[in-house]
């Protein structure tokens, strides 16, 4: 198996252990949490798949579905992982996986930066935003919270070290490093994108 594969696959499994634990916080059952841990494990990067229009990935290696059954069992069998604000920083890890290895997927396509970089955010995006709706949580994609912003940013440098001729270890290294020390600043800091309220405030407050 590549590097790339095996990202994929503790990619899969950590965004699983997320849907776990949201499903558990909420109290389904063990069918349930099963269920909801496939939405961020795999749910992104099938959407990504879709409008690329190639191979759903866990269709061509079953096993990922495996894997991320397994992430699932994790969340139930270790009951400590209440204890501690795992989620976030779970959710941080499969956020900083999925982007880089959706970004070089779409690049080894033949794609363009915009499109790299979008298919890069899905992926690392669009399941957890399932995973929320469907257990009727505040998605953290459309918070204030910086989280799609981390995505973005990491993609695009994933791809910028693609382009200019790097390895691809180094660009999925150097990506996956830059969105999960943005996502760990945001959280440990506070920190969060401006609204419009906060921005029109601004602007009024100079033109007075």
């Amino acid at each position: 198996m590549s590097v790339l594969s095996y990202l994929d696959l503790i990619g899969v499994y950590v965004f699983a252990i997320s849907g776990g634990l949201v499903a558990i916080r909420h109290k389904l059952d063990i069918l349930g949490v099963f269920v909801i841990c496939l939405l961020p494990a795999i749910g992104g990067g099938t959407l990504r798949d879709l409008l690329l229009d190639v191979s759903v990935f866990w269709l061509d290696s079953p096993m990922i579905i495996f894997v991320a059954l397994a992430g699932g069992l994790s969340a139930i069998i270790y009951k400590y992982w209440t204890r501690v604000r795992l989620l976030v920083w779970v959710d941080g890890l499969g956020l900083a996986l999925f982007a880089v290895v959706g970004t070089l997927k779409t690049f080894e396509l033949g794609f363009g930066v915009l499109t790299c970089v979008m298919m890069g955010t899905i992926t690392a995006t669009a399941g957890g935003l399932l995973r929320d709706v469907v257990c009727n949580e505040p998605p953290l994609l459309l918070r204030q919270d910086i989280y799609a912003t981390a995505a973005i940013a990491g993609s695009a440098l994933c791809y910028a070290l693609l382009a200019y001729g790097l390895s691809d270890g180094t660009a999925l290294i150097a990506g996956g490093i830059l969105v999960f020390i943005i996502r760990v600043l945001a959280l440990r800091f506070g920190r969060s994108l401006p609204t419009p309220a906060i921005i029109q405030d601004a602007l009024y407050l100079r033109k007075k």
